[in-house]
């Protein structure tokens, strides 16, 4: 089939070219005498050693704060949980996001915070040794989390890197070899399309493996996550075929079966039901002082019974999201078992990691490695 040129592509594609000359063709040169033959640069790669070489400023530039805080274990009917000190006669617990970067100070320009240090912290430790805890609020909320979008290549370099510990490269090798083998679609992609065939590969094997309640109604599509400048000349990258063999099924060993698992799993997830959660959020009054404690339990799995972002092991990571609360009302009495200070301090921006730079790309519509 025939169809009318895009012109704006033809422009952009030439705008590229262009660029490549323009900054590859004098920036190499002068790497070649300067640092080391055989460097390169380009209007990818330069601006990610710009993002690296910013972030290191930002780390030297950083002024480190000390403060201090306090936690607590608790009990109620034999179930024990942890507290912490959120607030003392009504102004916030100062945390590391309260104070400046640049100057280690605490900003706080409406007075409502305050820095503890640790004459400070013990005072209040003491004050509430022999204190009644007394629950003071107690809410409930119920939250729905969707599944991710099925790979495209940032995001596949990004999981590869934090689950399997791949270089960008490497993930990009491993997929190449995937590929070609037959085993998934076209790994360059910015599309998160999935075509008609993959929806019901992907629905039927949803229900064969994990039930009618894992599967939604109609097919997910996520055409509103879309990266800036994408090229979608492909689809997601995913399982090849019409019947999305599972991992034990394909006869892969190493690391290709370890990434092949791993998009057949987000494409599995992209596919499935929202999981349910319920959050718990209590806060105590001791005295003056004011402690909260968190949970959240996982009412239905859903996706997450497939795929988990950053874990290897889905059901183990699901254990670890949980952190179950005692029944609590207001007005109810708990036990605490033991109070200690914490010293804290404030800690300079990391410096890139593959997937959080690749990440950070994609986010600012620079390209991809």
């Amino acid at each position: 089939d025939t169809r009318q040129i895009d012109e704006n592509l033809v422009r952009a594609q030439e705008a590229r070219r262009i660029l490549d000359r323009l900054v590859g063709y004098t920036i190499s040169p002068l790497l070649w005498t300067k640092v080391a033959f055989g460097l390169s640069a380009g209007r990818v790669q330069s601006v990610a050693v710009r993002l690296i070489v910013e972030r290191e400023h930002e780390r030297i530039r950083f002024v480190k704060s000390a403060y201090w805080g306090i936690e607590t274990d608790n009990d109620k009917d034999g179930i024990k949980f942890a507290s912490r000190l959120h607030s003392y006669d009504g102004k916030r617990i100062a945390s590391g996001k309260d104070f400046d970067a640049e100057t280690g100070k605490l900003v706080d320009e409406a007075g409502k915070l305050v820095a503890l240090d640790e004459a400070a912290a013990e005072k209040i430790r003491s004050g509430a040794l022999n204190q009644p805890w007394k629950v003071s609020e107690a809410e409930e909320k119920p939250l729905s989390r969707k599944p991710p979008a099925p790979f495209i290549t940032s995001t596949l370099q990004q999981e590869a890197n934090r689950k399997l510990g791949l270089s960008a490269r490497e993930a990009m090798q491993v997929a190449q070899s995937l590929y070609e083998q037959g085993f998934i679609t076209y790994m360059r992609t910015d599309s998160t399309f999935l075509s008609s065939q993959a929806l019901e590969a992907s629905r039927s094997k949803i229900l064969e493996l994990y039930g009618k309640d894992y599967l939604p109604e109609a097919p997910r599509t996520y055409e509103g996550k879309k990266v800036k400048g994408a090229q979608e000349a492909h689809e997601a990258i995913r399982p090849a075929g019409t019947e999305f063999k599972t991992p034990e099924e394909t006869g892969l060993s190493g690391m290709q079966v370890r990434l092949y698992e791993l998009i057949w799993k987000r494409t599995m997830a992209s596919q499935m039901v929202n999981s349910r959660q319920k959050q718990v959020s209590v806060r105590f009054q001791v005295g003056q002082a004011t402690f909260a404690a968190s949970g959240m339990t996982i009412e239905f799995p859903g996706f997450l019974r497939a795929y988990v972002e950053g874990q290897d092991d889905e059901m183990g990571a699901l254990e670890e999201r949980e952190v179950r609360l005692p029944d609590l009302k207001v007005g109810d009495k708990v036990n605490c078992t033991e109070i200690r200070t914490t010293e804290h301090e404030t800690k300079p921006p990391s410096r890139f990691t593959e997937a959080t730079l690749v990440q950070t790309m994609e986010r600012e519509g620079i390209g991809r490695p």
